[in-house]
């Protein structure tokens, strides 16, 4: 292989590897591009170089993604290898064979790469709905707003992050290991999806402790349970946030009317004369209710700006969803 294609290659391999780990979908993976270079390719280098940094990576060795994503995705390489080279790859058909013997668990693990070459691993479960909550998996706004955070990481070093309804807790460890807050609070209602977001955040070698100083480079952490319909206005002001974010908790007009009632909560927690900043990113699904949420926010007196789109595209999510982050001036 010429130095040209190895660095070619290379590229390809990275972005195999970084798509794989995290994806929920087939569709996000450069299967054209694959494609072109095993019909350049005379042999099997590249495929088994896919299976190390794939189904074979070391973190999807230790925490394996979903039984049916993993069957999926070896049985559409199967597919390419086989239409442009007659011969068998035996270490495809023995990895899905490995796969196909596993039964499907009712939580996996989806691990994400970040630019510094740290890694997010989280426990989710594998159905959509699960004890009667969506906060179990990880939505696409929270990818969304974790790439934005990471492209503005001064916007939270050294302050104290309040997130509201964490869920599984991706973009709270991105901002976690890339921005350097000082104190980061997960929060969420439902005691399922406090379980798993306790269990992730431990996962991802952040300690629970408050007194723990192993490493003083990590923010103090806590995992709240913050009910937005009952929560007071003094336990809030208690987690003296700088900055508070939401992610995907605009899916039904309740909900809309429960984020701007605790919103407007936080706006009466004053700390040094100041309230905090807060940003909400959403993917909009049904206008109306991104209509109601904004509509709300002007019955609450609570102004809000769209952030610019960033340009920053870290982790796989459906091209075509549309999404937007909201500045609000609490």
């Amino acid at each position: 292989m010429a130095p040209e294609e190895s660095a070619e290659a290379a590229l390809l391999l990275r972005s195999f590897e970084r798509r794989f780990l995290a994806a929920r979908a087939l569709s996000s993976f450069p299967w054209q591009s694959l494609e072109e270079k095993l019909r350049d390719s005379s042999g099997s280098e590249l495929l088994l170089d896919i299976l190390q940094k794939t189904v074979k990576h070391p973190l999807c060795m230790k925490h394996p993604p979903s039984v049916k994503y993993a069957w999926s995705f070896l049985s559409e390489l199967i597919r390419k290898h086989e239409a442009i080279h007659t011969e068998p790859l035996d270490e495809l058909y023995e990895a899905l064979a490995e796969v196909l013997t596993a039964e499907e668990p009712t939580q996996c693990h989806r691990s994400y790469l970040l630019p510094s070459g740290d890694s997010i691993t989280l426990c989710e479960s594998t159905a959509i709905i699960s004890h009667g909550t969506t906060g179990l998996v990880t939505w696409n706004a929270a990818l969304y707003l974790a790439e934005w955070a990471m492209e503005n990481p001064a916007g939270f070093a050294h302050r104290t992050v309040l997130e509201l309804g964490s869920g599984a807790g991706l973009t709270g460890l991105a901002i976690c290991k890339m921005c350097r807050p000082r104190a980061y609070v997960f929060s969420d209602c439902h005691s399922h999806v406090l379980e798993q977001l306790q269990g992730n955040v431990l996962l991802n070698g952040l300690s629970l402790e408050p007194n723990d100083t192993a490493n003083a480079e990590s923010p103090r952490v806590t995992v709240a349970r913050v009910d937005w319909d009952v929560v007071t206005v003094p336990q809030l002001a208690a987690f003296q946030p700088d900055i508070v974010i939401a992610a995907d908790v605009l899916y039904c007009p309740e909900t809309v009317l429960s984020l701007v009632g605790v919103l407007q909560k936080l706006s009466a927690c004053q700390k040094d004369q100041r309230v905090p900043d807060a940003y909400v990113a959403f993917t909009i699904r049904n206008p109306e209710t991104c209509q109601l949420f904004t509509t709300e926010l002007g019955r609450a007196g609570i102004p809000w700006e769209e952030v610019p789109r960033h340009d920053q595209k870290l982790f796989p999510y459906e091209e075509h969803s549309e999404m937007a982050i909201l500045k609000l001036m609490l």
